[in-house]
């Protein structure tokens, strides 16, 4: 087999129907986030509110760090009319887009000065629908592709979480500077409707097999199996988990490994209006670039997993996400220069598509999949709390060390996630993570 016919043959995963639904669901998944978090702090910095509260309303990305307190009913509850109509996953999908749709738009009536707690409370419910969505279509992609098309399922998820995450970003903040931020808002809810068209295009994943099995015994009584049916929803995924090897450092990991990323990405936009940039010059030169390096990043990341494996290319992406937060502290020194900022963000973004896309890939490669939601729920949420509550203090580290010191300390921040790596990589030195199904 000649080198071109065995490329054809590994670009031949993409051409089929299932990775068009996950691109059109990554979309979906995607778009949410920044609508509650970098964009929400831009309004927020632009409407004049002090740092540290725009640091604290990160706080209202919680659910992402909690959803796998709900993931279990996701996983095992079937919503009566929805899943009779489109199956399990794409039942309670569907369902939480149109709910999630509706909360968007309450967001954008929101009025941060007169009434910052009321939007609050709509950004939480964003950010609980959302994470809702996340549990489904990340459980979607698991048990719909074969193990040997995880990694290009991981790059295609990641590819349409980027550009949802771009359209709330870059579309939002370039669309403010010419409407106010309802219609901006409006407009980024009625795009959930994509993912909702991936959800119908795309087909039920089969059902696992411990999932259709009885609940408890036939003489049990109603107490009895409801106590059965919590031991396989809620105890045997986590159970299971903990018979792992290294267990606590692969969690641990799974915390810290985007950690100094994500406190950094907390106050990226506040700093690029304080540099001196216009709503539509951080959209256009900052975003709308800086889409190519990210999908150029998901590919040489896709690249990396399949040539090197999993682990490795982590390592690589954590030492390249780590060296981009410095070109941040470069940008603060320099000012306002669009030429550098294209520099900075084409990294910045290159890196954290090759990262996040071997992330994904190991995120999935943990997964039992006779538990595939409540376990990827619980990872998620563990990576979601070090972006969301621990990054809390990043407007105050601001105030303290000024925007160099900053950026520069959250370089640093990637050294613990790093060392966890390399000690999970001589715990599995095969690299096979993925545990059989349980019985």
């Amino acid at each position: 087999m000649t080198l071109l016919s065995r490329w054809t043959a590994a670009a031949a995963v993409y051409n089929d129907r299932r990775m068009l639904a996950i691109l059109l669901m990554g979309f979906s998944s995607g778009l949410p986030l920044l609508l509650g978090f970098s964009t929400l702090s831009y309004w927020l910095s632009t409407a004049g509110i002090d740092r540290t509260t725009i640091g604290l309303f990160a706080a209202v990305s919680t659910p992402f760090a909690l959803k796998f307190l709900w993931a279990p009913l996701i996983d095992h509850v079937k919503l009566p009319v929805m899943s009779r109509l489109f199956g399990r996953r794409r039942g309670w999908a569907l369902s939480i887009q149109v709910l999630l749709a509706g909360s968007i738009l309450l967001l954008g009536t929101s009025d941060p000065e007169n009434a910052p707690f009321v939007m609050a409370a709509y950004a939480l419910l964003v950010a609980f629908l959302s994470a809702s969505q996340d549990i489904v279509i990340d459980a979607y992609r698991i048990e719909v592709l074969e193990e040997n098309e995880q990694g290009a399922g991981a790059a295609v998820t990641q590819t349409g979480y980027r550009l949802g995450m771009i359209v709330a970003g870059a579309g939002a903040l370039a669309l403010s500077d010419f409407i106010s931020w309802f219609w901006v808002y409006a407009a980024m809810g009625s795009l959930v409707l994509i993912g909702m068209i991936g959800v119908l295009i795309g087909p039920e994943p089969e059902v696992p097999k411990a999932a259709t099995e009885p609940v408890g015994k036939a003489e049990d009584n109603r107490i009895e199996r409801a106590l059965a049916w919590l031991k396989r929803a809620v105890v045997d995924p986590f159970a299971e988990f903990l018979t792992r090897r290294g267990w606590f450092a692969i969690l641990l990991f799974v915390l810290l490994y985007k950690y100094g990323d994500a406190i950094a990405a907390t106050m990226t936009n506040p700093f690029f209006n304080e540099v001196g940039f216009s709503g539509v010059e951080i959209g256009s030169v900052t975003k709308f670039f800086g889409v190519f390096a990210t999908l150029f990043g998901i590919f040489v990341g896709g690249m990396l997993v399949a040539k090197i494996g999993v682990l490795k290319a982590l390592f690589i992406g954590g030492i390249l996400q780590a060296v981009t937060n410095i070109f941040f502290a470069w940008l603060a020194v320099h000012g306002p220069d669009l030429w550098l900022l294209a520099v900075v963000v084409g990294v910045d973004n290159f890196t954290g598509g090759l990262g996040s896309a071997a992330f994904v890939a190991y995120l999935s490669s943990l997964c039992n999949v006779a538990f595939t939601g409540t376990q990827y729920a619980l990872l998620t949420s563990l990576m979601a709390f070090g972006r969301t509550l621990m990054s809390t203090g990043s407007g105050w580290l601001v105030d303290q060390m000024g925007w160099v010191l900053f950026f520069m300390s959250t370089s640093l921040m990637a050294i613990p996630g790093l060392l966890l790596l390399i000690w999970i990589s001589r715990l599995y030195p095969t690299g096979q993570l993925r545990p059989a199904p349980a019985e």
